[in-house]
């Protein structure tokens, strides 16, 4: 089982820290803070684009982070959580399940990992293991984690401003 959940934090942390890392740095062919905060501000509607593609950068890579070093417990994959229902619903949603048509496949994926990964705990290969963390997660607190990251995405959602659709004629 720690072999296992050693895996799964090796392939969900790291890729979710590169995809944070693309809106923070540029990296793997990101956009960096500049051209993701205009598509944030103008394409999405979040205001200050820029704020929020930083927050949306950092609650991806931190979130990686955490994940892939198996420290704090239920923290991380609850805030991978957070991210990924804000990707879901501002931009994924309305095009179907399917990457293929930039879907919600990929975000319901990670997330579906970092829930697994809240509940089970990182394992005993990881920091929290080493450190002697582990005891102090529970089910109680990766639900009350989970519940607080979701409410903070819904809120982030309510916040944007979307532009006005242009009529077509």
């Amino acid at each position: 089982m720690n072999v296992a959940l050693l895996i799964a934090r090796l392939v969900l942390g790291p890729g979710m820290a590169a995809h944070g890392s693309q809106k923070l740095f540029g990296w793997f062919g990101g956009h960096g803070l500049a051209g993701t905060g205009a598509f944030f501000g103008q394409t999405l509607g979040f205001r200050p684009g820029r704020a929020f593609a930083f927050l949306a950068g950092a609650g991806e890579f931190g979130s990686g982070l955490l994940i892939a070093l198996g420290l704090l417990g239920p923290i991380g994959p609850a805030l991978l959580i957070l991210v990924m229902t804000v990707a879901a619903l501002t931009v994924h949603v309305r095009n179907g399940f399917f990457v293929s048509r930039n879907g919600v496949e990929v975000p319901v994926i990670y997330a579906t990992g970092a829930f697994i990964l809240a509940y089970t705990g990182p394992g005993a290969l990881s920091l929290d293991g080493l450190l002697g963390l582990s005891r102090y997660w529970t089910p109680g607190l990766a639900t009350l984690a989970i519940v607080v990251m979701v409410a903070l995405g819904l809120g982030n959602v309510a916040l944007r401003r979307p532009p006005a659709a242009t009529p077509t004629r």
